[in-house]
């Protein structure tokens, strides 16, 4: 027997569709067994589809999967779920809050046309990987830090644009991915994010990411309210605060695509 789902692709980090980064959301009334909903990312293809399911007052528990596995924590995706919850499924509400798989509770908040998302801080620490970073990036970062992402810093923004990674090394390194930044040369920083491991070579704006350049950033320009663009092909722009172990992500999003698929 067969069941007909909504879907719904949503740019997120973009004032307009083909900008910023595609996300899938399905809404569920229950949760599918875990390998359907990986199969639907899979057949997605796209950096992350995200499910969620309405609990008790009025929050929701979500779960985030890339094209081969379910991640922990995702930044798009929860952005374009919460786009869709406030402007389609229950517009009188400004704000929602989301129960993850591991625990961890996210709100996320309408502020003028931005989403902001509180999320939980994840900084860097230095790291002995400089040379394996060198060689999987193919340019030596200054500085080389780790927390879930590797983290590599380069000088300037144009290093970061030019980047041509090696994705077989970085797939072979012991993080989901690797973060290469640099100080922006109309924001305060910018910023790349691969992970071939999980799918995705380079994902165009990885909101999850910013929970480690938000603190590593913050610390070393001496502000709290941070200016991010990611300078993928796609690219994104990103309202970041620093807040101890919590941080602030804002951006716009664009509705793409709605309809409906079909799965056993």
């Amino acid at each position: 027997m067969t069941k007909t789902l909504p879907i719904f692709q949503i740019d997120a980090f973009s004032d307009r569709v083909f900008g910023g980064n595609p996300a899938a959301v399905c809404p569920l009334d229950e949760w599918l067994d875990e390998s359907v909903m990986q199969t639907i990312a899979t057949e997605n293809n796209l950096s992350e589809t995200a499910f969620f399911v309405a609990r008790g007052g009025g929050d929701y528990d979500i779960r985030w999967f890339t094209p081969v596995a379910e991640i922990d924590l995702a930044g798009h995706p929860t952005l374009a779920t919460a786009w869709l919850i406030v402007n389609r499924l229950d517009s009188n509400r400004d704000s929602v809050t989301f129960h993850t798989k591991i625990g961890d509770v996210l709100t996320v908040e309408q502020d003028g046309d931005l989403l902001v998302m509180d999320f939980p801080a994840r900084p860097p620490a230095p790291a002995d990987i400089s040379v394996e970073i060198a060689q999987a990036l193919g340019a030596e970062p200054v500085e080389a830090l780790a927390a879930r992402d590797g983290l590599a810093v380069f000088e300037n923004e144009a290093q970061v644009k030019a980047l041509k990674p090696d994705m077989a090394k970085i797939a072979n390194l012991d993080y989901l991915g690797v973060i290469a930044t640099a100080p922006g040369d109309d924001c305060d920083f910018v910023s790349r994010f691969f992970a071939p491991k999980h799918g995705v070579p380079e994902d165009p704006v990885t909101g999850s990411a910013h929970c480690t350049l938000i603190p590593y950033w913050s610390e070393r320009l001496g502000k709290k309210e941070l200016h991010a663009r990611q300078i993928s092909a796609r690219g994104g722009e990103l309202f970041c605060e620093h807040l101890g172990d919590r941080v602030k992500i804002g951006g716009r999003a664009a509705l793409y695509m709605e309809g409906s698929i079909t799965v056993p």
